[in-house]
């Protein structure tokens, strides 16, 4: 094979043993500041999500969840793409009774269950299941060479990992509409313009800025963040009555944590906080 095998060293916290991992679709690094980089690595394909891809990226995030040393994790892909999209030779072999046990459902329900901040760092194409992957992100870094789009219309398919219903409570029913119907793509700008980008930068800056920005919030406190991005991904799902409500038990239930004491108390002595996620 032509696939590049990449080695991941990712520490297991319940026993202090440090567990190694051969990866065919992905590349691991080592933890650095908090924060873990997975590399989406199939470039003779584009980065197509095939399921071996997905299963690899949803191991590395429940191993990400359960360390205490990942505060927040960068996805990204090549400098020219990110993800082009689900792989279609794989698709195509399916049948309906194929896509209905497809086990790739469940490795998306794991990425998008990841209860720390993930940041993608996106360069290039980001289309069909790729764009999805950028939507399951919390925030999203892109190069001004990043173009997003959801194609699947000219298969004669429509988007299968939550692409319709993610897309139209980013960006409005009318570009939802205007994507997904006419399998259009749109450019970096116009996608920071509409809510699904976050920044834009060079294409060179791209994984830096994405970098900085996860080392930064790795710096804060780790049970906070963490209820924070619980409670903003509610507002997606719940009426302002009940978001409010969870808020506020959030808020409450963060006054018991020493972090919260260390923050505070930092802020009065002027000095800098010493987080320690308890």
């Amino acid at each position: 094979s032509e696939q590049s095998t990449a080695t991941s060293r990712i520490k297991n916290t319940d026993d202090g043993i440090s567990m190694q991992h051969e990866y065919q679709d992905i590349i691991v690094s080592e933890i650095s500041g908090g924060v873990l980089t997975i590399t989406l690595n199939r470039p003779e394909a584009y980065n197509a999500l095939r399921t071996q891809l997905l299963s690899e990226l949803a191991t590395v995030l429940q191993q990400a969840a359960a360390d205490d040393e990942v505060r927040a994790v960068v996805v990204t892909g090549s400098e020219k793409v990110f993800a082009a999209g689900a792989d279609i030779k794989e698709m195509a072999a399916l049948d309906a009774v194929g896509v209905l046990n497809d086990p790739r459902v469940l490795h998306w329900r794991t990425i998008a269950q990841f209860p720390k901040p993930l940041i993608a760092a996106v360069n290039g194409f980001a289309l069909g299941g790729g764009c999805e992957l950028v939507m399951h992100a919390d925030i999203v870094i892109a190069g001004d060479n990043a173009q997003f789009g959801q194609p699947e219309i000219n298969l004669g398919i429509i988007p299968g990992a939550g692409g319709t219903q993610r897309l139209i409570r980013t960006v409005g029913k009318s570009m939802a509409m205007q994507l997904v119907l006419s399998g259009e793509f749109i450019s970096a700008t116009q996608a920071r313009d509409f809510g699904l980008v976050s920044e834009v930068t060079i294409p060179e800056r791209t994984l830096e800025r994405a970098t900085e920005l996860a080392r930064k919030i790795a710096t804060k406190p780790p049970i906070a963040v963490r209820q924070a991005k619980e409670v903003l991904l509610k507002a997606y799902e719940t009426t302002l009555d009940s978001g409010l409500s969870l808020e506020r038990k959030a808020f409450t239930l963060l006054a018991a944590t020493e972090d919260r004491n260390e923050g505070i108390a930092a802020f009065m002595e002027k000095r800098k906080p010493n987080f320690t996620g308890k």
